[in-house]
């Protein structure tokens, strides 16, 4: 049993951390700036955190491993169902599907893989900031008010480069006479790069055809 402290009032016994390390006969663990602290000096409480992150982090590290090879089979098998449905066809197989929805023959069951772009936006966006904001510059106090709010949430001015996608391309979807606001928006076009795009995976059951979809969560974040 750790020796207690008045700050930390844990009554547990706790298992040897696996970095422990003895040295002359005294055990000791490392700290976060690599240092060696004799591990009677450490307060239970610190003990206590430390075992159950390892606990935690133990079931995650495999359980991680399992996600990323199910989804990865998953892939396969969908990219293999296609393949061998456009060869009845008389096309060539080969390379990762897009977008597609599968349903099972009861239509209680769906799998979707959706495919989304990596879209960054290029110096062109400073192009397109700096006309808005000779936009803003030149409209009357009052006037496009809701103009104003948007292009305040679309660039973050706070931290340099950083914007806000959603609203960005809210943006291209006003309609305003003016030659620089019309500007502002083909730059914000010309700026978008897509480099790359990553698969998702979703998986939904239903128990009867004509209740909703409900999700099989394969992530604990959002739990």
């Amino acid at each position: 049993m750790l020796e207690q402290t008045e700050k930390t009032p844990i009554a547990a016994e706790t298992a040897l951390p696996p970095n422990a390390q003895e040295l002359n006969g005294k055990t000791y663990l490392p700290d976060a700036k690599g240092n060696l602290v004799p591990i009677e000096t450490v307060k239970a409480a610190d003990l206590l955190t430390d075992e159950v992150v390892r606990k935690i982090v133990n079931f995650a590290d495999p359980l991680s491993a399992q996600i990323a090879r199910f989804k990865q089979h998953s892939f396969d098998d969908v990219d293999a169902l296609v393949d061998l449905l456009a060869q009845n066809y008389g096309l060539k197989s080969g390379g990762k599907k897009g977008n597609i929805t599968l349903y099972s023959f009861d239509g209680l069951l769906k799998v979707q893989v959706a495919v989304a772009d990596n879209i960054v936006f290029g110096p062109e966006l400073q192009v397109a900031k700096q006309l808005f904001d000779e936009c803003v510059l030149e409209w009357s106090a009052g006037s496009h008010d809701h103009i104003r709010a948007l292009i305040t949430k679309a660039f973050n001015t706070d931290k340099e480069g950083l914007v806000n996608r959603a609203e960005l391309l809210s943006l291209t979807r006003v309609q305003i006479d003016d030659a620089r606001w019309n500007k502002a928006v083909d730059a914000i076009r010309d700026a978008q790069r897509v480099i790359g795009s990553k698969r998702y995976i979703r998986v939904y059951t239903r128990s009867t055809v004509d209740a909703g979809w409900t999700a099989i969560n394969l992530g604990v974040a959002g739990s």
